[in-house]
């Protein structure tokens, strides 16, 4: 790793990051987070990573405060708020930071095609969180079709897919000057079929609790009104961050795949 990098990484990291958490997208502990994961893409994969963690990290905060107050009653169904913690910073960056380490071993070009992957996974998922609960038709659960309430976990809608190919078009938009034009195909898809396998997850081992109190499901333990819940379906430990993380590393597999062939 070079050091000069390395410092160039982490003062920029740090700029960002101290203007995310003035404006309320970061806690501390994400701050933290967001500082080490942007110092290690920028200082070992140089520019180009650190300029798509970016992106994804700016469009994910902005659209996270789009729309608050309609988006603000489906809180109560999420494990956590807009603000990022560690585990949400990890979950969404850690995959990519150890791609990072990785290319730092072995420079190899293929390394660079499977961090944008990953970029484009996380920030489909986010943009098709942020947006498709807007949606005006209902979201129907990804292994069943039936119509699920707004917010629930595995729940789809035509235009929160549409959203989510969206957000990952902009990772390989933004990736093909540094490649070429075929890193828009490999980014777009691996990036809308990660966001789908994080549905996926979501659908059936995500853990998913209810609330006894307000007869209301959730990803939360506690609910907001302060109670505890019980878990009634998926594996406890598989939590939101678990799902964003390992949608990620598909995602990032997938581009691999795509890139070997097409014969990228």
């Amino acid at each position: 790793m070079n050091l000069v990098s390395f410092l160039l990484g982490l003062s920029l990291s740090a700029l960002i990051t101290a203007f995310a958490f003035w404006r309320g997208s970061l806690t501390r502990s994400g701050a933290f987070g967001a500082m080490v994961i942007g110092a290690l893409v920028f200082g070992v994969g140089g520019f180009a990573w650190g300029v798509l963690l970016v992106a994804f990290f700016v469009t994910s905060s902005a659209l996270s405060h789009y729309k608050e107050r309609a988006k603000e009653p489906l809180a109560e169904k999420f494990q956590k708020g807009h603000r990022r913690d560690l585990g949400q910073v990890l979950a969404n960056g850690g995959a990519g930071a150890l791609g990072a380490l990785v290319y730092a071993l072995d420079p190899q070009p293929i390394f660079f095609v499977a961090f944008v992957g990953a970029m484009a996974t996380v920030n489909a998922d986010t943009w098709a969180t942020e947006l498709g609960v807007l949606s005006k038709a209902p979201p129907r659960l990804i292994t069943t079709g039936r119509v699920v309430p707004v917010g629930t976990s595995g729940g789809v809608t035509w235009f929160g897919t549409f959203i989510a190919l969206c957000g990952a078009l902009l990772i390989g938009i933004i990736a093909a000057p540094f490649s070429n034009l075929l890193i828009l195909l490999i980014s777009s898809i691996s990036g809308l079929l990660g966001s789908l396998f994080d549905s996926l997850l979501g659908a059936t081992v995500q853990a998913i609790y209810f609330c006894d109190h307000d007869q209301k499901e959730t990803e939360a333990r506690v609910h907001r009104c302060g109670n505890a819940t019980r878990l009634i379906r998926g594996w406890r430990w598989l939590d939101n961050d678990w799902v964003n993380f390992f949608a990620s590393v598909a995602g990032s597999a997938i581009a691999i795949c795509i890139a070997w062939a097409i014969g990228f």
